[in-house]
């Protein structure tokens, strides 16, 4: 059933993460309803899921956000039991939500200072073509899969523009680059000239690779920084970039938000200097 449910996720249009998350969290459901009633779970029903919303709550105290993480991921497999018509109610909706409070607090939680150190540790112990992506992430807000799915022909260094053929929603758009970015992105193209994957259509290459592999770049933001990762990084040029007067909508265009609201949140002050006007109190 849950290969079914992958390629339904797929053929909607998911991301790769988005589809993970969904079967972890939908397994997740699979294992306490075996372990709670001894038999493994055909179909949903109103009752299990608000007993589970509640273990989840009471028993494993999740926070609000990760509940509706799981909610969430019940939500689709609904609708997916209902298309396959293994089940004909709706038994989970975003009504079941956990509501939680509004945080006026800007979600970057990294510095500019954070980000220059992070950025020289790598171009002092990694490769250029890591430093390159790592320079990418911090001053264009792209996600890190749509980095590693730039393609030669994307890329317009005179210009300073990369084409995101694929971004959430598989929507294009146009992103702007900066100096620092360019720099970064034709010293690491002289590198990769030399290696034998450079036939690749892919900017980001490797020796066993045409592609550089998300889990490659995970494991070197792990090695280099506790705080600091290609998430983080977005937000932080959010955060950034309204701080040097970029306006909503340019940044909203720029990373791919659908919803400006979810680029106003940048503009909220940090937790760090919430903190040092509470002790002006």
């Amino acid at each position: 059933m849950l290969n079914d449910f992958k390629v339904y996720l797929r053929d909607e249009g998911k991301s790769t993460n988005t589809i993970n998350s969904y079967l972890i969290n939908v397994k997740g459901y699979s294992k306490w309803f075996s372990e709670s009633f001894d038999k493994p779970f055909t179909k949903l029903y109103r009752e299990n899921i608000l007993e589970f919303i509640s273990y989840l709550i009471n028993v494993k105290k999740f926070k609000a956000t990760t509940v509706n993480a799981k909610i969430a991921a019940l939500v689709k497999f609904n609708d997916f039991l209902i298309e396959n018509k293994i089940q004909d109610n709706i038994v989970i909706t975003k009504k079941d939500y956990v509501k939680v409070q509004n945080e006026y607090v800007s979600p970057s939680t990294i510095t500019k200072n954070d980000v220059e150190a992070f950025r020289q540790k790598i171009l002092e112990n990694k490769s250029l073509r890591d430093y390159a992506i790592v320079t990418l992430l911090s001053y264009s807000g792209m996600r890190i899969s749509e980095a590693l799915n730039i393609k030669l022909e994307d890329i317009d260094l005179t210009a300073r523009e990369i084409l995101i053929r694929y971004g959430k929603g598989k929507k294009q758009r146009l992103v702007i680059i900066n100096d620092k970015s360019v720099h970064a992105i034709k010293e690491y193209l002289k590198e990769r000239s030399k290696q034998s994957n450079r036939d690749s259509k892919y900017l980001f290459i490797s020796r066993k690779s045409k592609k550089v592999d998300r889990t490659v770049i995970n494991r070197i933001f792990n090695e280099y920084s506790d705080k600091i990762t290609p998430h983080t990084l977005r937000h932080f040029f959010c955060s950034y970039a309204l701080e040097v007067n970029w306006s909503t909508h340019e940044v909203a265009s720029q990373v791919g938000h659908s919803n400006i609201h979810t680029t106003m949140r940048y503009t909220h002050p940090s937790r760090d200097k919430i903190k040092r006007k509470a002790n002006l109190l």
